[in-house]
């Protein structure tokens, strides 16, 4: 392209009519060939005289409001050579596509810029990445140039925000609401909204604009063209004429753009005239055939662009460049000597279709690729339609294929295009399957939000007993009812979410004040707990004399005897438990005596931990010791698991090696512990 804007220096006028657009209109006239198929000009024809078979007017009915573009005929060219209808019904394609292109450009030099922005995979893309996109373009680029881009992404956005929309007030009615009530907004669309309100508002601006000029530019080009139809009258100098003839093109090329639906009118009718001008020409030959030989030398410029063109890789960026060249053949470039007319037309022909039919190889590969994204869609509705039809049976289970039905939608935006003849068939399968699936998963939850309120009627109920005796004073009767309470509060199931941690918190509350009330009570230091203190020491000073038998069996009963007789005391006051203390201190004295194991003597110290605790009125000290060994037993599995995880690393290492000895140290340690822990839990079951 370089090379052709380079050496250009005189410009004419272009000869492809659009009217026909099987051939270049002024290289197919005044062909030497007389054939009876081709309509040869006279060069002694008057100029403004029409030829019999000249049939092709200026439609008046598009010209401006005010002046006719042209009423004169311009002549009907024939081909002398009878092309295969079906290529040449192609070849008109490709040029129509061209020249609607260029007429489009033409019209508003900014559209140019259409061709370079990048087109994104907008059906991809989330409704947030949509308006962010939008806004980017609107910033960036053009407001006139991104006009295929705002349509895309607004009927991306539209599609999807409605089936968004679709989904929420699918859940409101399920949860009881009424149609007539709903209402569904985010901020998303605000910000979507305001994005296209901005765009509207410059294309307003920027046509409103542009109306006034393509006016005045149509005036200016209409006053070219009377002026170019009075050179072939004047009575001057040849060279004078000529001289004025370049200045109307130059005038007529720096005029800026015209109404699109004028453009090829006026063209015509300016090539028209400029063809007379011409054909007045013929007297001065030297003048004429200069242009001529500057006209070709560009046209075969164009060519050789047009054939590296046609070799491109980048298919789209080469019928891009095509377009310009077209445009450049057309407008910027007059006619050429009569012998090189043909062949350099039909030389660009051939490029043209060459470039054409890459693009329509392009085309069906890219076809494919649609077909195969096709593929994945409907086989993506086929596994949301599987996962649909499946029977929900717990909440645990349904969560999972909400998971999976949301990485499977993800996966149909990811999914690429598919061809355009089944977008909306398939898009709308797609959302009957995600539909379907969430009517079920909403009626499942409307059934269980049924055994929820009744959860919540029955704690509600339990928290009002809770509530009434709180401050009761009958510790007596009250406190079974308390301890039972709290025990059908856990066979009870779910609640509601939204009222879970609410009545949790209640009768917590509730339950905590009646025990806090027992314990504060008992906490005093009343008579009869002295008194128990008092023989609890009496007791523990008798520990240190203690003979027990040689047999250590007898010796661990008459221990056990002794711990009987300590929990039958009774309770100590708060400040003085200390004394608990000290007689494990001496238990664990005289197990040692008797040389009992490790593990049969904490069990003999846990027993009677436990006693301890189940004899206290509030279950909560039970329950928490379970938690706990549960817990315990957890940790040490893992433990052991971690250790024999690390064996494996020493499978070629011999077992008398210090580091696997002390792996399989801790193992054994940690499973006495386990077994250790398993039988507290035991002890703890045997009590409920």
């Amino acid at each position: 392209m370089s090379d052709i804007n380079k050496s250009q220096e005189v410009n004419g006028t272009e000869e492809v009519n659009s009217n026909d657009n099987s051939a270049p209109l002024n290289d197919h006239q005044n062909t030497e060939d007389t054939s009876s198929d081709v309509e040869v000009i006279d060069e002694s024809t008057a100029p403004d005289q029409v030829i019999e078979d000249e049939n092709v007017e200026v439609n008046p009915s598009d010209t401006a409001d005010t002046t006719d573009i042209s009423t004169e005929p311009v002549k009907t060219i024939h081909s002398e050579k009878v092309e295969n209808s079906e290529t040449v019904e192609e070849h008109d394609e490709v040029i129509n596509e061209i020249e609607e292109s260029n007429a489009e450009d033409a019209e508003d030099e900014g559209n140019k810029d259409r061709h370079t922005i990048e087109v994104k995979a907008y059906d991809t893309m989330s409704l947030e990445a949509l308006a962010i996109e939008l806004e980017k373009l609107l910033k960036n680029e053009k407001v006139q140039a991104i006009k295929s881009h705002v349509d895309h992404i607004n009927s991306e956005f539209k599609t999807k925000f409605q089936a968004l929309v679709d989904e929420k007030k699918e859940d409101f009615l399920n949860d009881g609401g009424n149609e007539i009530d709903f209402y569904y907004a985010s901020p998303v669309q605000k910000r979507y909204k305001e994005a296209y309100r901005q765009y509207r508002k410059k294309v307003n601006e920027h046509y409103q604009s542009l109306e006034k000029n393509l006016k005045q530019n149509l005036a200016d080009k209409l006053e070219i063209i009377e002026e170019l139809k009075g050179l072939i009258n004047v009575e001057e100098n040849i060279n004078t004429t000529y001289k004025h003839f370049k200045e109307l093109q130059e005038r007529w090329r720096n005029t800026g753009p015209i109404p699109r639906d004028k453009y090829n009118n006026a063209w015509n009718s300016y090539h028209h005239h400029v063809e007379r001008f011409y054909d007045f020409l013929h007297i001065n030959r030297d003048l004429r055939d200069l242009d001529f030989k500057h006209n070709l030398e560009k046209k075969l410029l164009i060519i050789e662009r047009a054939e590296e063109l046609a070799k491109d890789d980048d298919i789209m960026r080469a019928f891009r460049e095509l377009q310009e060249l077209h445009k450049m053949w057309k407008e910027e470039l007059g006619p050429v000597g009569r012998e090189h007319r043909e062949g350099i037309w039909e030389r660009f022909k051939v490029a043209t279709k060459t470039i054409n039919d890459n693009r329509q190889v392009y085309y069906k590969e890219i076809d494919k690729v649609y077909e195969k994204n096709l593929e994945q869609k409907l086989e993506i509705i086929s596994k949301i339609e599987a996962i649909a039809a499946q029977e929900n049976n717990s909440h645990s289970a349904l969560q999972n294929k909400i998971k999976d039905v949301e990485a499977l939608r993800e996966a149909f935006f990811n999914a690429g295009k598919v061809p355009i003849k089944v977008n909306e068939a398939t898009w709308s399968k797609f959302k009957e399957s995600v539909r379907l699936f969430n009517r079920k998963k909403n009626a499942f939850y409307k059934n269980l939000k049924k055994d929820q309120y009744k959860n919540l009627q029955l704690k509600q109920d339990l928290i009002k007993i809770a509530e009434d005796n709180k401050d009761s004073e009958d510790f007596e009767s009250v406190t079974p009812l308390m301890k039972k309470i709290q025990g059908d509060w856990k066979k009870i199931g779910h609640v509601p979410r939204k009222d879970s941690d609410k009545i949790w918190k209640r009768f917590k509350a509730a339950c905590n004040q009646y025990f806090d009330r027992i314990h504060a009570k008992r906490n005093a230091a009343s008579e009869e707990q002295v008194e128990a203190f008092n023989k609890k020491n009496e007791l523990l000073k008798s520990l240190k004399d203690l003979k027990l038998p040689k047999d250590k069996e007898k010796g661990i009963e008459a221990i056990k005897d002794q711990i009987k007789q300590w929990q039958t005391l009774g309770r100590v006051p708060s400040d003085k438990r200390y004394i608990d203390g000290k007689f494990q201190k001496t238990i664990d004295g005289l197990l040692t005596d008797l040389k009992v194991d490790k593990t049969e003597s904490e069990m003999i110290k846990y027993e009677n931990k436990l006693d301890s605790l189940n004899a206290s009125d509030d279950t909560r000290n039970l329950d928490n010791e379970r938690v706990f060994i549960r817990k315990k037993i957890d940790e040490v599995k893992g433990q052991i698991n971690q250790l024999e995880n690390n064996l494996q690393f020493f499978t070629n290492v011999d077992e008398d090696n210090p580091l696997v000895k002390e792996v399989h140290s801790n193992i054994k340690k940690h499973k006495d512990s386990l077994a250790l822990f398993k039988a507290k839990l035991k002890k703890i079951k045997d009590l409920y």
